[in-house]
């Protein structure tokens, strides 16, 4: 691996601009996670398309992110980080202009396949630049100063997004990242050190496909149906290519010497409960953010600036909510706060099924929080089970897989939430608004056993397991 010689060192400058460029990535990235849901209404009605089809949009960005995850950190090794990073703002200002400049729907979810390819490159590859250019002693306070933004960017991105598109239009929430791009693109040119790794290892192209087949056939087999028109023979054919490919993936990584993702981690119990719990558990708390701005828009007449005012109670008790978790943790033991925990999240998720338009604003701005606050403890807690025990031998291959199964679990939330929305409005009755709200009050209820269930996962815990985590990347805590 390449590393600056002593006599070309960064200087505390160059060091400085380098956390702020990659701090910088980290926020665009977060930011159009979260910027979009409000959005999708004024969207709809642009493209003429239903506010309760968009889900597309989102799923796209999400679902591209976890697919190009594995592939991040072999291209930054192989090309050096200046040039991936640089790549990677590229690719994400590109995409979105044509996101902004999308005449039709089909349009806009390629355009956003080509954002998220950028998207997925930002922070792998620039907390990878800090980690080969800092020394021992600063990175994780470094780390810490990137991590920062990608807790903004979810706390401003629905209201932003709201009221980005009451002053102007939708349009503007892709065209405000294409001044950050080009000013990132110079920066990154400038200042990024192009280290490298000349022994790295030949990339797995066969098991990356095998993962790649099995997110993409089990994503178009639950979405297929209600937006594609797939009928229920395709659909039971894409679930079961998903889990053959999944299978395949499991006996080629058994045999071959360097596969993407050793099965060896999964022999650590903390890290397989707590992925397998994340994926399930994140599938509701992935469902949520599209949901919410939904409902409050479509269903009880909010404005998209109101609707992205109504998400700061979720996100502000959150991040107050993140200091509790440790305390309870230590006293009562991994397996007992989480327990408790999915279910009090399932139940806030379900509460949502009593939201009326006369609800008063008080209340909902209580349920609001609640609900913010068991879901930031709820993620404080799954993530720190999962990484604790990684170790260093570990660390890199279990936070590559760990970051995959949260894109891949975000994507497959919108997905459930959506197809359950689509298929509820069409038993219960079409566009009305006496028939909308019953139908999300359904899909809510439906989240919310979804997420109460994973419960079971962690229920396999040990009970007397409370030990912290160990000192991991900041930016994995969210």
């Amino acid at each position: 691996m390449s590393v600056p010689s002593p006599s070309s060192a960064p200087s505390r400058r160059s060091l400085s601009v380098l956390l702020w460029l990659v701090a910088t990535g980290f926020f665009m990235q977060t930011l159009d996670s979260t910027i979009v849901n409000t959005a999708l209404p004024a969207m709809a009605k642009s493209l003429g398309e239903r506010p309760l089809s968009m889900q597309s949009v989102v799923v796209a960005y999400a679902l591209t992110m976890a697919v190009m995850i594995p592939v991040s950190g072999w291209l930054a090794d192989r090309l050096g980080t200046r040039r991936v990073f640089l790549g990677a703002i590229l690719v994400f200002t590109i995409g979105s202009v044509l996101c902004a400049s999308a005449p039709t729907l089909d349009r806009l979810v390629l355009s956003r396949i080509v954002q998220g390819v950028g998207g997925a490159m930002l922070l792998p590859v620039g907390r990878l630049a800090v980690l080969r250019t800092f020394p021992a002693e600063r990175y994780l306070p470094a780390l810490s100063f990137v991590a920062i933004p990608g807790l903004i960017g979810p706390l401003i991105g629905p209201t932003l997004g709201g009221w980005l598109v009451q002053i102007a239009s939708w349009h503007w929430i892709f065209l405000i990242n294409v001044p950050v791009g080009i000013v990132g693109c110079i920066a990154t040119f400038i200042f990024m050190p192009d280290s490298r790794n000349p022994n790295t290892a030949p990339f797995d192209m066969r098991g990356y496909l095998m993962l790649v087949t099995s997110m993409v056939t089990i994503t178009f087999a639950l979405d297929g149906r209600t937006e594609l028109g797939i009928q229920h023979a395709t659909v039971l054919v894409l679930l079961i290519l998903s889990l053959a490919a999944f299978v395949a993936y499991g006996l080629h990584a058994a045999r071959t010497p360097r596969p993407i993702f050793s099965l060896e981690l999964f022999k650590i119990d903390t890290f397989s409960v707590g992925l397998l719990g994340n994926l399930f558990a994140r599938i509701g708390s992935g469902a949520m953010p599209y949901l919410i701005p939904l409902l409050l828009q479509v269903a009880l007449g909010y404005t998209p600036f109101q609707a992205g005012l109504m998400m700061l109670p979720t996100a502000a008790a959150g991040m107050f909510s993140k200091r509790l978790i440790t305390r309870l943790i230590m006293r009562y033991g991994y397996r007992r706060v989480l327990v408790t925990n999915t279910v009090l999240v399932g139940l806030a998720m379900a509460s949502f099924a009593l939201s009326t338009p006369n609800e008063p604003l008080w209340l909902r701005i209580v349920q609001l929080a609640l609900f913010g606050a068991v879901n930031s403890m709820q993620f404080t807690a799954m993530n720190t089970l999962t990484l604790k025990d990684l170790g260093t031998g570990g660390a890199s291959s279990g936070n590559s897989l760990f970051s995959l199964v949260q894109m891949l679990s975000m994507s497959l939330g919108v997905t459930v939430a959506g197809a359950l929305l689509t298929t509820f409005t069409g038993l219960i009755g079409h566009h009305t608004g006496s028939s909308v709200i019953p139908a999300f009050h359904a899909t809510f209820i439906c989240v919310g056993i979804i997420t109460a269930g994973t419960s079971w996962i962690f229920g396999q815990l040990s009970p007397d397991l409370r030990h912290t985590a160990k000192k991991t990347d900041p930016s994995e805590r969210t």
